[in-house]
């Protein structure tokens, strides 16, 4: 089919705004919750086990939707698919602030996630509509700024409300913001036309991915709660999850309409590029993770200044992301791509050398050269992975890569929680051996303090504890560190070009 020509609303900057400022909610709103989730629990009288559903409830249809905003694109369009999504997910934001029990806010929660799905990938798309295809750069390069600073900016914003107000208001912030954007995007574009189709559903692959991904981010939310594969429902789960999931692909690549097209796999640079952004995002998401809760158990920070310490990541890619945008297409993308798992590398493998003597400064300073490698990461990437699609496989491969990113964070999430607090088992076994009576420089230091006494004893585990766990964070850095490393041969398996010259290819809604 022939590409329509880029579509340019009445006003270019204020619908880039609009757009903006929604997937900045969404984004958003996957953090802000989080640090509110003692206060929210306490509020409700539940404990905090179950208020970890508020987070779960929220993944969970949010990992299912994802993959069906390809469908709901041909059946719907994007334009009416974009607005029907925000002003869903604002209205269920509203409800979780006015939720008066923690099953009302669980089930609101539930509908928001399922409604916030398709907002980052139709973004993306109507982004691409309004840019020419010369400057499709520049309209990722935008929305990467968005998906860098949000989750910065979420734990802060939350743990500053939950402070100051109260809970509810993480919520109905979002109210303002949806209104807004969901008017000014349809004065915008509901001018430009759009085609739909009405393909029969498909019925048992919609089950089988709600039973198969549903179930995957339980387990994935879940598994260290309930110690993994110690517990009958995680492997009972675990087993359910796997085989809907080989049934749904078998399914699928046999099925004359699917509802997610799988097919895009073929495409060598979707391939190679979506398993990059996986894999990247997984590991700059564990970066994310294991530094703030280190420096929250271990080091003694708020979650402020934890959040401050962590905040400089986002200070580069602010100035470097528009530069980016406008010059990337003059270089290999390979080359940009590489230089961001280079750089984020780097800074895993500087913080392997941290000790618990390390100072703010420090941290933060790491965390703004890391900033470099996170301006690199997003726009070339995601112009490799929708390089080689047309037409409404642009909001289908937006879709489905964006679907695997959100799903590599949730294994990142679970993954280093298990391997950060394993380890420090490890360490802290080895470290107790040398306390003994056998052990001249352990008997000596007890002398100097007086004595093997109980609370001389209990002072020494706990340096013992701090330690284990420093000696895990510097394990798991030099895991993520490597494993940046190694995806720089990845991205080498995608062949350019990587931006097409001529017609514009802004996406259309149907066949």
């Amino acid at each position: 089919m022939q590409d329509k020509a880029a579509f340019t609303p009445p006003n270019m900057w204020l619908a880039v705004l609009a757009l903006s400022l929604a997937t900045f909610m969404q984004v958003l709103d996957s953090t802000i919750a989080n640090v509110a989730l003692p206060t929210i629990a306490g509020n409700l009288g539940v404990s905090a086990d179950q208020g970890t559903w508020v987070i779960t409830s929220f993944a969970v249809c949010n990992a299912i939707a994802l993959p069906l905003t390809g469908w709901f694109t041909r059946r719907f369009g994007q334009l009416k698919l974009f607005i029907g999504s925000v002003v869903m997910f604002t209205l269920t934001s509203f409800l979780c602030g006015f939720a008066h029990s923690m099953t009302e806010l669980i089930f609101f929660r539930a509908l928001q996630g399922f409604f916030a799905g398709p907002m980052f990938p139709m973004c993306q798309t109507l982004l691409l509509v309004i840019f020419p295809s010369s400057k499709r750069s520049m309209a990722l390069a935008l929305l990467s700024m968005v998906t860098v600073v949000a989750p910065i900016v979420g734990p802060i914003t939350g743990g500053w409300i939950t402070d100051n107000y109260s809970w509810p208001w993480i919520f109905y912030i979002n109210v303002p913001i949806g209104i807004f954007a969901s008017i000014v995007v349809w004065t915008q574009m509901r001018a430009r036309e759009e085609t739909t189709t009405h393909a029969p559903i498909d019925y048992i692959g919609i089950a089988l991915l709600v039973l198969g991904v549903g179930l995957l981010q339980v387990v994935l939310d879940k598994g260290n709660d309930l110690d993994w594969f110690a517990s009958t429902h995680i492997i009972i789960m675990s087993v359910i999850s796997a085989i809907s999931l080989v049934s749904f692909v078998m399914w699928e690549l046999g099925e004359r309409h699917p509802i997610v097209n799988l097919r895009l796999f073929k495409d060598r640079n979707f391939a190679i590029g979506t398993l990059s952004l996986t894999l990247g995002y997984a590991a700059f998401f564990a970066i994310n993770i294991i530094l703030p809760q280190w420096l929250q158990t271990q080091m003694g920070y708020t979650a402020i200044w934890a959040g401050l310490a962590a905040a400089p990541m986002g200070v580069l890619p602010l100035i470097m992301t528009p530069i980016i945008g406008r010059y990337a297409t003059k270089f290999d993308l390979r080359i940009l791509a590489s230089l961001s798992f280079l750089t984020m590398g780097a800074s895993c493998l500087i913080r392997a050398q941290f000790n618990t003597d390390v100072d703010f400064r420090t941290i933060a300073e790491v965390q703004l050269f890391m900033g470099i490698g996170v301006a690199f990461f997003f726009m070339p990437i995601t112009t490799i992975v929708l390089s080689n699609l047309n037409g409404a496989e642009v909001a289908e491969g937006s879709g489905l890569a964006t679907f695997f990113r959100v799903l590599g964070g949730s294994f990142a999430s679970s993954l280093t929680t298990w391997i950060w607090s394993r380890r420090e088992v490890f360490h802290h076994a080895n470290l107790t051996e040398s306390v003994s009576n056998y052990n001249p420089a352990a008997v000596d230091y007890l002398d100097k303090m007086g004595g093997a006494t109980q609370q001389h004893m209990a002072f020494i585990d706990k340096t013992i504890e701090q330690q284990a766990y420093m000696m895990s964070t510097i394990d798991y850095f030099w895991i993520l560190g490597w494993g940046f490393m190694a995806l720089i041969i990845v991205i080498w398996f995608a062949r350019p070009p990587f931006v097409r010259s001529g017609a514009p290819s802004a996406p259309s809604a149907g066949h």
